[in-house]
């Protein structure tokens, strides 16, 4: 439990030592930013918010929205002002402060240069960045008229693309129909077999030529780009390199700090 506990309050600790500029909507004049998106995907570890197709990524910004929305209704109802805002509060000076010691910790943990590109070239295997498309889809109910909206692209010709997005916008019923159903890039992995399977058959500048099935119902895909697999530069992923070395070597130093500080402490059982 204590570990689970610490490995908790270590993540909500480098959380918020992260420098949060990116703003993604306003709402009532107050920014949504990096930090209200981060808060929502803690819920889903080792996801980044950037490698989600644009679905969920809409997903994710709606909620960052809402939550941002009811936060301002608390404010407006003095819930800051209340005796369990207050106890709750008190409850938490503790965790508070362990937070922000962890955090200065962290702050003087350095990784050299020498050492990110030793792990790079050490584990090239590693940051092999897999077959990626980037398409749209079009999602309707009926088998009849998917095929009907693959002979309407069939029809424009040179101008598919467009007329693509336009029909996308007025018959899909997937979240993503506001973007013309855009789905962003994505990988095999991250869209149900059938779908991924049809996807990565298509060649740049095409649609399916057929429904494509799946349990949500008939899909129609256009692909707009492709990216074959390759290893990922060094300079692409130096950063996430840095971060993961850093949090290891913090880690090993708050294993012995904590050691250090028991053998010095009084520490008695309860029987």
């Amino acid at each position: 439990m204590k570990k689970v506990v610490l490995s908790s309050i270590v993540a909500f600790a480098l959380l918020q030592g992260v420098s949060f500029a990116k703003t993604f909507a306003k709402v009532n004049g107050e920014e949504v930013t990096e930090k209200d998106i981060a808060a929502l995907m803690r819920a889903m570890p080792g996801v980044s918010y950037e490698q989600l197709p644009q679905e969920a990524k809409d997903q994710i910004l709606n909620q960052a929205i809402e939550r941002r929305l009811l936060i301002a209704e608390a404010k407006k109802e003095k819930v800051q002002n209340s005796k369990e805002f207050k106890e709750t509060m008190a409850t938490m000076e503790d965790d508070l402060m362990l937070e922000i010691w962890m955090r200065k910790a962290m702050d003087k943990v350095k990784v050299s240069e020498a050492e990110i590109k030793k792990f790079y070239d050490e584990n090239k295997a590693n940051f092999v960045q897999q077959d990626v498309v980037k398409a749209r889809h079009i999602l309707v109910t009926s088998e009849s008229e998917a095929k009907q909206i693959i002979e309407d692209l069939k029809k424009a010709g040179g101008k598919a693309q467009e007329k693509f997005i336009e029909l996308a916008k007025a018959k899909s019923r997937d979240g993503s129909a506001q973007n013309g159903g855009d789905l962003g890039w994505f990988g095999k992995r991250q869209m149900v077999p059938e779908f991924a399977d049809a996807a990565f058959k298509l060649k740049k500048g095409t649609f399916s030529q057929t429904p494509v099935k799946t349990p949500a119902g008939f899909h129609i895909i256009y692909v707009e780009d492709q990216k074959p697999q390759r290893t990922l530069a060094y300079n692409e992923v130096k950063d996430q390199i840095e971060g993961s070395l850093k949090m290891r070597k913090f880690r090993d130093e708050m294993r012995k700090e904590g050691e250090k500080i028991r053998k010095q402490a009084k520490i008695e059982f309860s029987k």
